[in-house]
């Protein structure tokens, strides 16, 4: 099929959940991505910050290749040697004593919320089920994930939300404080909130909601689904920040772009937890474990993470030396190489206009878009992205 019967083909067959842009991805390699007309197009959504490592990534092809010769799928009922492997790796370079592996980032949320509250209920009683989240908050669209997620657009015609979780102010203590009590079990935030607009949380915000958390018996949830593993310069984002949480959510660039998630806890969670508690079907598989093994030992080289913070400061000045020269752009907001910009105008528009220049963004929330690249991306790169972006807003502005 050419480019157009495709586009119609799947607009009779596929539920139309995405509205996506009028071409067709074929292929790609190292952090562009390549249509069927031929085009070329710089990526800076990296899958919406999944391929860590860009496109057809040699490592990973082969760990896959190898593994896939060996054993793709058995379940759960039975032990690998891969999801092991893996699950010893993260326990060894984070402060967890146990894993769980799923196949994405809103199972991973579902999963916690389950392990919270038994936790909560064996050790606090059984009244002692709330979960306080935030504002603007994104934790998946799985009815668990769905309800923690501090954005009512998201809730439309879908309630209701499942019962017992509140929302204070993002980045304001204060606004816990009125909210947090002995029977609420757990805590859930993102240090930095992806699909809200990218906004880090603070230091100290972090630091004093640890110590609340600690104060009231509380469980504090870090859901670094989006800005975990790599992304923020650090190999978890909590590093950042100098706290552990009790409870993290990972998934994204997990595997390379294999589904996977995973919840990472501490034993005192772990221990109330049984055969029989949760479960998948799919989750940890030997393939996609073998992967993610790769993926993540590579990240967590200490060169690679000071190459991410280095890449991301040298981003974050010229994008703030382009707001002097286009006003247009609000503001900047990054952690790593995360970044959103908030912008007059409409976002869809310039990720339009950013398209037609041969390079891939794309929204977040409020008025903002964001720019995601792989980590491997060079500064050369990060020029010639700028430079598409530059022209992308001169077309803009007529």
């Amino acid at each position: 099929m050419n480019t157009k019967e495709l586009i119609a083909a799947e607009k009779q067959t596929i539920l139309g959940t995405y509205t996506r842009p009028e071409f067709v991805i074929t292929h790609g390699k190292d952090v562009y991505l390549y249509d069927a007309e031929g085009r070329e197009y710089l990526d800076f959504v990296s899958g919406i910050a999944v391929n860590a490592f860009g496109y057809s990534d040699s490592e990973a092809k082969n760990t896959l290749t190898e593994q896939s010769e060996k054993l793709w799928h058995c379940s759960n009922l039975y032990y690998t040697e891969p999801q092991v492997k893996l699950a010893q790796f993260l326990v060894n370079h984070t402060f967890a004593d146990k894993l769980f592996f799923c196949n994405s980032g809103t199972e991973a949320m579902e999963a916690a919320i389950k392990f919270a509250r038994k936790w909560a209920s064996m050790t606090k009683g059984p009244d002692n089920h709330q979960i306080l989240a935030f504002n603007r908050s994104f934790h998946g669209r799985t009815f668990g994930g769905l309800s923690a997620t501090g954005q009512p657009k998201f809730w439309e015609h879908f309630g209701p939300m499942l019962e017992g979780f509140d929302f204070a102010e993002f980045n304001d203590i204060e606004s816990v404080k009125n909210k947090i009590t002995d029977k609420t079990c757990a805590v859930i935030v993102e240090p930095v909130q992806g699909e809200g607009g990218i906004y880090p949380a603070n230091v100290e915000f972090l630091q004093q909601l640890k110590t609340l958390c600690d104060e009231h018996n509380t469980l504090l949830i870090l859901d670094e689904i989006q800005c975990g593993f790599g992304r923020t310069g650090h190999f978890c984002a909590y590093e950042n920040y100098g706290i552990q949480p009790d409870i993290l959510t990972a998934a994204k660039p997990i595997a390379g772009g294999l589904p996977l998630g995973a919840v990472l806890l501490t034993d005192k969670i772990a221990e109330h937890i049984k055969p029989g508690d949760h479960g998948t079907t799919f989750g940890g598989g030997p393939i996609v474990t073998s992967v993610a093994l790769n993926i993540l030992e590579r990240i967590a080289e200490p060169a690679f993470l000071e190459s991410v913070r280095d890449k991301g400061s040298y981003l974050q000045e010229r994008l703030t030396a382009l707001q002097a020269e286009y006003p247009e752009l609000i503001a900047v907001r990054s952690k790593g190489l995360m970044f959103g910009l908030e912008i007059q105008g409409s976002p869809q528009d310039l990720i339009k206009a950013c398209t037609e220049q041969g390079l891939l963004i794309c929204k977040t929330g409020g008025n903002a878009v964001r720019f995601l690249p792989p980590l491997i991306i060079t500064q050369e790169q990060i020029d010639d992205g700028l430079n598409k972006f530059k022209l992308a807003l001169d077309s803009l502005r007529g």
